[in-house]
């Protein structure tokens, strides 16, 4: 009984959560409900560690994809990552959220993770279901500043954003486009998936959680907040 009451208020909180940005006008909400409904549950049951241990995961898989993954030189001049897994789903109408951690370099090297979701709703001609991971590479001082502010980051409006360059061709001392590179890998029936325009948001209540006290997202990410022993996997996927 205890796990339905906690899966239950699970689902309910990421609901509202994403909800927030789920503008459905009146007359679509009742399609808008099973896809909000579904993106609540899968993403829901996630603890801030399997966040973390999930986000290295994906770090390594993106290194060990040499003709489409990110060009070593690309991860060495970054200033930060952001890392999100992001599920899409619907039947005309569709809902989708995600969530992930942001990193940034330090002094004494990579920061402890920030937690970053993400959540949206359309329409048109969409069925079926996708599971997306995104990295965001971070690629000037401004950009880690955008999301060390702790509040909203559009893509687009508030960073620049660009589809980065890929595999060993692209390893040349390239000047960025943009703010950010994004990189994506997904599994499913959509086409694809793009962050432009997406609203990322940080978790204060997961930064909560995970480091067992009240911490801003630029205590985090500047290092003045040690990063705790269970980002120690993620740190070591993100090398140097």
């Amino acid at each position: 009984m205890a796990t339905r009451r906690h899966l239950r208020h699970a689902a309910h909180t990421s609901a509202r959560t994403y909800a927030g940005e789920f503008n459905c006008m009146p007359m679509k909400r009742l399609f808008c409900i099973p896809a909000i409904l579904f993106v609540s549950l899968v993403t829901a049951g996630a603890t801030e560690q399997g966040v973390v241990d999930h986000s290295a995961v994906i770090i390594r898989d993106f290194r060990q994809m040499p003709e489409k993954g990110i060009p070593r030189d690309v991860l060495r001049h970054s200033k930060g990552l952001a890392i999100m897994t992001v599920v899409k789903a619907g039947l005309i109408f569709s809902g989708k959220g995600g969530q992930g951690v942001v990193v940034a370099r330090t002094g004494h090297g990579w920061s402890g993770p920030s937690f970053i979701a993400t959540g949206g709703a359309g329409w048109g001609l969409q069925i079926g279901a996708q599971v997306t991971d995104f990295v965001i590479v971070l690629n000037n001082d401004s950009a880690v500043r955008a999301f060390s502010r702790g509040g909203n980051v559009t893509v687009g409006a508030d960073i620049s954003a660009a589809a980065g360059p890929v595999g060993r061709t692209a390893s040349g001392a390239v000047a960025p486009t943009a703010a950010v590179y994004t990189y994506s890998r997904s599994k499913g029936l959509f086409a694809g998936v793009s962050l432009e325009g997406a609203v990322i948001g940080t978790q204060r209540d997961s930064n909560f959680r995970y480091y067992g006290r009240p911490v801003r997202a630029d205590e985090i990410l500047s290092g003045v907040t040690a990063p705790p022993p269970g980002a120690a996997p993620l740190r070591r996927a993100l090398g140097r």
